[in-house]
């Protein structure tokens, strides 16, 4: 996919995310099902759960929030997200926190992957489907296990939108001057404003191609979350 693709689907989820952004809060406060399965996976040979980490495309910072709740120790948080109200909505949420010292950074991490640091546990949820490019996305993950500690963890989420006919049925055509990639969508947003998002599906073949591009050996892999309980596809990688 060429650079001025990229920019545009990405221009178009950017406008997405500021359009929607207070009801997106608002819809998405609590722990998503998936995270309490992950737990067990992730905790270190004296059980207990990473205390360093890089949330990516943070959000309300409801992941930060839901991680401290069960560590045992108070977590040295970090989130990225390119939205400045989510990322105030993260900050309220966890400033008077004594269970979680935060930090955060505004920034477009499609443009901007995080290139520094090293952390035990990296998170991708609900991202991976907003990277233009089959390349760029494999890239994007390689680069995320850049910062992934010796022993620590990347673990990501993918949306699987496609395979249910409610998503489905919110599809847009694309307009006529653009070209995309096999599995890029455009899709509406049927909550408040009227907005339109990009959205890639990864289907289990890039999945296993994502995951061998870490370089990270798989611990595991499930579905979990929404309605029927399988809408995310989640892998947990380690850094052995």
């Amino acid at each position: 996919m060429d650079r001025h693709t990229i920019a545009r689907l990405n221009a178009i989820n950017r406008r997405f995310y500021a359009i929607t952004a207070q009801d997106f809060d608002a819809s998405r406060g609590g722990a998503w099902a998936g995270w309490e399965q992950l737990l067990p996976h992730i905790r270190d040979t004296r059980g207990a759960l990473p205390r360093r980490v890089l949330d990516v495309g943070c959000g309300n910072g409801r992941f930060g929030r839901f991680l401290a709740e069960h560590a045992e120790a108070p977590l040295v948080y970090h989130g990225i997200d390119s939205n400045s109200t989510l990322l105030q909505h993260a900050e309220d949420a966890l400033a008077t926190r004594a269970d979680i010292k935060a930090t955060f950074d505004e920034g477009d991490v499609v443009t901007e992957p995080p290139d520094a640091g090293t952390y035990d546990l990296v998170a991708l949820f609900g991202v991976i489907h907003h990277i233009p490019g089959t390349i760029q996305r494999e890239t994007f993950m390689r680069t995320l296990a850049q910062r992934v500690a010796p022993g620590g963890f990347l673990v990501f989420t993918a949306w699987r939108f496609y395979e249910y006919e409610r998503f489905r049925a919110r599809l847009i055509p694309w307009p006529e001057d653009i070209t995309v990639e096999r599995h890029d969508y455009l899709l509406d947003w049927q909550r408040g404003e009227t907005a339109l998002r990009y959205c890639h599906y990864v289907d289990d073949t890039e999945h296993a191609r994502l995951i061998e591009a870490t370089g990270l050996e798989s611990m595991v892999d499930y579905r979990a979350d929404g309605r029927t309980g399988d809408m995310n596809r989640y892998s947990a990688l380690k850094r052995v």
